[in-house]
């Protein structure tokens, strides 16, 4: 007589407590060191394209050039309307930003403003200048509210700058 053997087959018990330690700890570490982005978009308008004639606008095309060592504001049809020079801090954004308050008073329906830069303009001045010239900050009733400038936002390349007259020749005395 032949005797049978009976297997019996255990399951294994599949032991994952070291598995959840490690997502206890992992989860929150990469929750924690994750970097969260904004974006923010601009839209930016092309500068109108020339039709071959030459039209007189006599409205207030602003343009601001950025400069290594300036910032001008000026009217494309009437020159220059004030030169900013750098700070000890590099671009002087805030008076720019209160100067392009003053204009706005004086041209409240002027929504478009051309930002001409030069090449070596590094992308942080960019943006800061934008954002000097769309909107500003004033205060109301206690709290800072703010006011749209030039939301219409137009990029180009700035001109040569004019060169100024030497001092030197002039005073020979």
């Amino acid at each position: 007589m032949r005797k049978r053997l009976r297997h019996h087959h255990h399951e294994a018990e599949l032991n994952i407590t070291a598995f959840l330690n490690l997502m206890v700890i992992l989860i929150p570490f990469l929750l924690i060191t994750a970097a969260f982005s904004r974006f923010s978009i601009l839209e930016l308008y092309l500068p109108p394209a020339s039709e071959g004639k030459l039209q007189a606008i006599k409205e207030l095309q602003l343009e601001v050039i950025i400069r290594k060592d300036s910032m001008e504001v000026a009217d494309q049809q009437g020159g220059l309307i004030r030169r900013i020079e750098n700070n000890t801090d590099g671009h002087d954004f805030k008076t720019l930003n209160e100067l392009l308050v003053q204009i706005k008073v004086r041209f409240p329906e002027k929504r478009n403003v051309f930002i001409l830069s030069e090449p070596e303009t590094s992308y942080e001045t960019m943006v800061h200048v934008m954002d000097a010239v769309r909107m500003t900050e004033q205060v109301e009733a206690g709290s800072i509210v703010q006011a749209e400038l030039f939301p219409e936002i137009s990029l180009g390349d700035a001109p040569p700058p004019l060169k100024a007259p030497n001092k030197a020749q002039g005073n020979a005395s």
